[in-house]
C-alpha cells in the first residue's frame, strides 16, 4: 500500500521497525521504478529516531555515544527530568526512553519543522508494533505538516519497539480503544483498504477468517490446498523440502532446516508453500476449531505464520519434529 503511493516528483520517508520488512520494502519499491529513488529514503525506526529526530539537536548538547538496547535498572529511579534516567553512565541512550528523553527536551516542534524541510510525506509501516513512548511519539510527529500515512495490522501485533513501566502497556488489549488513540490525534482511520490481501490464496483467507478469527479476503480468486499432515513420511518429506518454510513458533534454528519463527516471519514476502508446525495443544486446538480462543500473542503470531502462504498451507505436529531438535 505505501510503496503504491510514491511518485518521482515528491520527497518520502518511509520508517519501519524490523529489518525483514526494510528489505520487503526496498524490494517492492525496485520493481515499482527499477532502483531505490532519491527522493525515496527507507529507514528502521531507532535509526530515524536517533539519527533524524535526536542527533540534530541534542548529541552535542547531551555529549551522547549512541544507542543501546539494554533495559534500564529500576533502581535508583531517577526522577523524570534527570538525564540519568536516560542513558547508562557511560552515556548510551536507552532506547526504550529515547522517544520520551525527545520530548521531555522540548525538541518536538524542531523534528516536526526537520520533517517538513526535507519530506513531503512521513510514511511509517507495521504501527500495531510500536508501543510505549514509541507510540506518543508518532503521533506527535504525524502532527507535522507533511501526508501522513500509517500501515498496520492490529492482529499482527507480535513484538512492541519498546516498553517502559506501565506506558502504554494496555495498548493492544482492545482493538476500538486502539484505533480511538488515532482518531483522537486527528487521523483518519481506514479499516478496508487492508482486508485484501495480494499474497493468500482464497482457501488460506477463509481459514484465517474462520479458524483464527481475523476477517481477510483474497485479491485473486485462487484456491490453494491447506491441510494437517500427521503421515510420519510425509511430514519428513516436508522437512527435507528446502522450498517450504517450516516456521515454528520459537526456536526454529534447533530444528536444522529452512525455518523461521511465527513472529519473526512477518514482513516477508517470497515464501510459496508454507508449513506451519503446531505444539500438542495447537494441534487439539486445530482439530477443535479454537484456534481463536489461544491468547493473543500466540494467536498473533499464528495468523502472521499463516499470511505468509502465497501457496498451499500445511500443519504438522512439532512432535514428530523432535528427532531432529538440537539440544
Amino acid at each position: 500500500m505505501l510503496v503504491s503511493k510514491l511518485d518521482l516528483d515528491r520527497r518520502f520517508l518511509i520508517v519501519t521497525y524490523t529489518d525483514a520488512n526494510i528489505e520487503n520494502i526496498r524490494q517492492k519499491i525496485i520493481q515499482k521504478f527499477g532502483h531505490i529513488p532519491r527522493n525515496v529514503q527507507v529507514s528502521t525506526y531507532f535509526s530515524f529516531l536517533y539519527g533524524f529526530c535526536y542527533r540534530p539537536f541534542l548529541a552535542m548538547e547531551k555529549r551522547s555515544q549512541g544507542v543501546t538496547f539494554k533495559i534500564p535498572p529500576q533502581r535508583p529511579a531517577f526522577k523524570l527530568h534527570d538525564d540519568r534516567r536516560y542513558m547508562t553512565p557511560k552515556r548510551w541512550l536507552y532506547s526504550n526512553r529515547l522517544a520520551d528523553f525527545i520530548d521531555r527536551s522540548g525538541v518536538l516542534p524542531l523534528v516536526r519543522r526537520r520533517l517538513e524541510k526535507y519530506y513531503d510525506a512521513f510514511f511509517v509501516d507495521e504501527i500495531q508494533d510500536f508501543g510505549g513512548h514509541d507510540f506518543n511519539f508518532l503521533l506527535e510527529a504525524a502532527k507535522a505538516d507533511v501526508e501522513i500515512c500509517f500501515v498496520g495490522d492490529f492482529y499482527q501485533h507480535t513484538y512492541d519497539t519498546s516498553r517502559d513501566g506501565q506506558k502504554n502497556s494496555t495498548l493492544h488489549d482492545d482493538y476500538a480503544r486502539y484505533k480511538g488513540r488515532f482518531v483522537a490525534a486527528g487521523l483518519r482511520v481506514d479499516t478496508d483498504s487492508l482486508k485484501v490481501s495480494r499474497r493468500c490464496s482464497v482457501t488460506v483467507c477463509q481459514f484465517i477468517s474462520n479458524q483464527l478469527g481475523v476477517s481477510i479476503v483474497a485479491h485473486e480468486d485462487r484456491e490453494t490446498a491447506v491441510r494437517f499432515e500427521s503421515d510420519p513420511e510425509a511430514v519428513l518429506a516436508l522437512y527435507s523440502d528446502p522450498s517450504v518454510v517450516k516456521l515454528f513458533y520459537q526456536e526454529h534454528y534447533k530444528y536444522g532446516c529452512f525455518s523461521e519463527n511465527w513472529g519473526a516471519s512477518k514482513g516477508a514476502d517470497h515464501y510459496d508453500d508454507v508449513c506451519v508446525v503446531l505444539s500438542a495443544p495447537n494441534v487439539k486446538a486445530f482439530h477443535a476449531e479454537t484456534l481463536s480462543q489461544l491468547k493473543p500473542g500466540p494467536r498473533n503470531k499464528l495468523y502472521v505464520a499463516c499470511s505468509r502462504a502465497r501457496g498451499s498451507l500445511t500443519f504438522i505436529p512439532e512432535s514428530l519434529l523432535k528427532q531432529f531438535k538440537q539440544k
